[in-house]
């Protein structure tokens, strides 16, 4: 009886005990923590959600449209590499500021003859654009004759600055008439620096041989100094050497033989009837010492001795008229060398064949 009782007392704690026992549930993980929304910028006036393009095609597209609103003529004259010709460039500038040949001014001057405004080595402020047809039929290469503004702009002037010196040329020009204003030149302050005015007579060569090739169809077989005379004849006579018509028939002369030997290179009886042709001319009287560089120039064997050319045209040129007009102009500080040791300074420099 003790024992059943002792096994009921057992059975009731032990259910007490389970009772007492609660299950805690568990607790939820906490949330995470809400994001802020994303703010986005509102778009500014005039923008849109396109990319903007890249820089470098921008300046591309500008600069194929500003190429192709340059005229033709501007093109085809800064597309000009020295390989095309085979004498220096640099010996000719020197040649051309030479007090004997065009002169050096920094300022719009008068023309001697014509008034027009010049300016640097002779460069010619307001021509107009020209067609120059070709009359030779064995000859494709066509002439090219830009206005001023072209030349200038092919020479990396700005046009406004044209403008301006032809307005206050003229206006000098009605205050103080040709020869007044001639008289001013050397009191002028200049208009155009030193690097402009050997920008313009740069590119006034440039053009000059250009169109050596259109009036000589022979001119890339020629010598360097004979293709520097040839380009000089064009630079000082531009449309006017159409008048040489007997040194024209002569240059253009098939003087080439079969075994292709170049014209440079000719009998020289040819190469002295060709010099006559000019030693001849007006040209030739009026402006002796220009005139004996380039004939000289002509000379196949110029390159050996070029003074000795020189002295030999200067022998069987005429004598300088009493009257010739001088047309060239000088700048007052500028000091040329003695002329034999300029000519073999420049035929040393001059690219053989």
């Amino acid at each position: 009886m003790k024992s059943s009782f002792t096994v009921l007392a057992f059975v009731f704690l032990a259910s007490l005990a389970a009772g007492g026992q609660t299950v805690q549930p568990a607790l939820p993980a906490p949330a995470a923590p809400a994001q802020a929304p994303m703010q986005v910028a509102p778009a500014l006036p005039g923008q849109s959600d396109v990319p903007a393009p890249t820089t470098i095609p921008g300046a591309i597209v500008r600069a194929s449209e500003e190429a192709a609103a340059l005229p033709d003529a501007v093109k085809i004259l800064t597309a000009f590499q020295p390989s095309d010709v085979k004498f220096d460039v640099d010996d000719l500038m020197d040649l051309l500021r030479d007090k004997r040949h065009e002169g050096w001014v920094l300022a719009a001057y008068p023309d001697p003859k014509t008034a027009q405004p010049l300016i640097g080595a002779g460069f010619s402020l307001d021509l107009p654009e020209r067609i120059h047809l070709q009359h030779d039929g064995l000859n494709p290469h066509p002439f090219l004759e830009p206005s001023s503004a072209d030349l200038w702009q092919a020479a990396g002037l700005e046009p406004a600055r044209l403008d301006t010196i032809l307005a206050q040329f003229h206006d000098r020009l009605d205050a103080w008439n040709k020869k007044g204003f001639r008289k001013q030149i050397w009191s002028l302050e200049p208009q155009i620096t030193e690097a402009d005015a050997n920008a313009l007579l740069r590119i006034g060569i440039i053009q000059a041989a250009y169109n050596a090739k259109a009036y000589c169809r022979n001119f890339d077989r020629l010598s360097a100094s004979q293709q520097m005379a040839m380009t000089q004849l064009v630079y000082q006579m531009g449309v006017n050497l159409e008048q040489f018509s007997t040194f024209l028939g002569l240059i253009n002369r098939d003087s080439v033989g079969a075994d292709g030997t170049a014209a440079a290179r000719a009998d020289a009886k040819y190469w002295h009837e060709v010099q006559l042709s000019l030693v001849q001319s007006q040209w030739a009287r009026l402006y002796r010492d220009r005139a004996r560089n380039v004939i000289a120039m002509l000379d196949p064997n110029y390159v050996v001795n070029p003074a000795g050319a020189e002295h030999s045209v200067g022998r069987v040129l005429p004598a300088r008229s009493r009257h010739a007009h001088r047309s060239t102009l000088r700048k007052a500080s500028y000091s040329s060398k003695r002329h034999g040791a300029t000519a073999r300074k420049r035929a040393a420099r001059t690219r053989k064949d």
